[in-house]
């Protein structure tokens, strides 16, 4: 089970937490095959895992014993089974790792056991094809000298994911047995998360669940879709509320049950009500005062069409996450304020939207 968020193993994010236990630098890297990666080639999943080697290069170390497979040595193109173990052995120089970089960090709430960060807009959670610096990943390497390798060395500390657009709460673990504790109140659905999206139109049902299943898609690998169930389909269940409707636009309140990659972003297509500048899901990347206006758009290049923009990025928010402290088991609840391009967009709903649509 993954929580939403950028893509799992790739980037989005989701979305994690796999079930991978990760050993010192000198050891094997030991995996366990989660739902998400049922049916993929071995090369293909190490290479999401990977991200810096290439495949040819991960085909030869497959081919010259360095990965098991439930302890036997595996062909490359072995279809992979959930909960299947992979042992992988890398040398010191194939063994990927990040370099720390000085980015600043929103910290929402810090103790000796895991960190609590505010996600901006724009940054992947770790590296990935495409995606090598800039990350959190990186960011928590430079200000935290202690993180668990339980996901691996590319993703210290990293229990969950949120898409590289996506804003708002993320738990980082200081150490592997916190990292797993946490990691099992994602997977038994134990913890609360509630997102804030800003859409275009108004769903019918001022609140509702969605219970769908999810596949990747079948061109474009980077997107999910809803699809019949069966095969390698996931059930999703998400729960929404109107918060506010602007007419044209609404103010969503959603609560994943589960967390499926993409799942709210897919979700709240579904339903016909597409997050705003949701570039891989309506192919529009941003937002403007005009859309909204129902007006000419200003000349393109020009210092009115750069203030016409109000939000360039998917309009959604990891708003508040509820878990138990894993070692005093208090409940406890973390919000992420709403980010400024948010607040913009809102605002202008708010004053131009209604008076359009009264």
């Amino acid at each position: 089970m993954t929580p939403d968020g950028d893509e799992l193993l790739s980037e989005d994010d989701s979305e994690l937490p796999p079930a991978v236990v990760a050993a010192q630098a000198t050891s094997p890297i030991s995996l366990t095959v989660e739902a998400r990666a049922h049916g993929w080639r071995i090369d293909h999943y190490l290479g999401r895992l990977f991200p810096n080697h290439s495949r040819a290069q991960l085909q030869r170390i497959i081919e010259s014993g360095g990965v098991q497979l439930n302890g036997l040595p595996p062909k490359s193109s072995r279809r992979l089974r959930v909960n299947d173990r992979l042992d992988v052995v890398l040398t010191d120089a194939e063994r990927p790792g990040i370099d720390p970089e000085d980015l600043p960090l929103q910290i929402l709430y810090e103790d000796q056991h895991f960190i609590v960060v505010n996600k901006a807009a724009g940054m992947v959670v770790h590296p990935g094809r495409g995606s090598s610096r800039g990350t959190l990943a990186a960011a928590l390497q430079f200000h935290f000298d202690q993180l668990s390798d339980t996901a691996g060395r590319l993703r210290p500390g990293i229990v969950h994911r949120l898409d590289r657009d996506t804003t708002g709460v993320i738990i980082i673990a200081r150490d592997n047995q916190i990292h797993q504790k946490i990691s099992r109140q994602f997977e038994q659905r134990e913890v609360r998360k509630e997102y804030r999206a800003i859409v275009r139109g108004v769903p019918e049902l001022a609140s509702d669940y969605i219970r769908t299943f999810m596949c990747v898609h079948p061109r474009v690998r980077e997107k999910m879709m809803v699809c019949p169930e069966g095969g390698n389909a996931r059930e999703a269940t998400t729960f929404y509320r109107t918060a506010e409707s602007f007419g044209r636009f609404a103010l969503m309140d959603l609560h994943p049950k589960t967390g499926r990659t993409h799942q709210l972003r897919v979700h709240m297509q579904h339903i016909a009500t597409p997050i705003v500048a949701d570039r891989l899901y309506i192919g529009t990347a941003e937002l403007r005062k005009s859309d909204i206006q129902q007006t000419q758009r200003p000349v393109p290049g020009s210092a009115e069409d750069v203030s016409d923009v109000l939000i360039a990025r998917q309009a959604l928010h990891a708003f508040r996450l509820t878990l138990q402290h894993p070692v005093t088991g208090k409940e406890m609840t973390f919000e992420a304020p709403l980010p400024d391009d948010f607040l913009r967009t809102l605002e202008f709903l708010r004053t131009h939207s209604r008076r359009n649509h009264n």
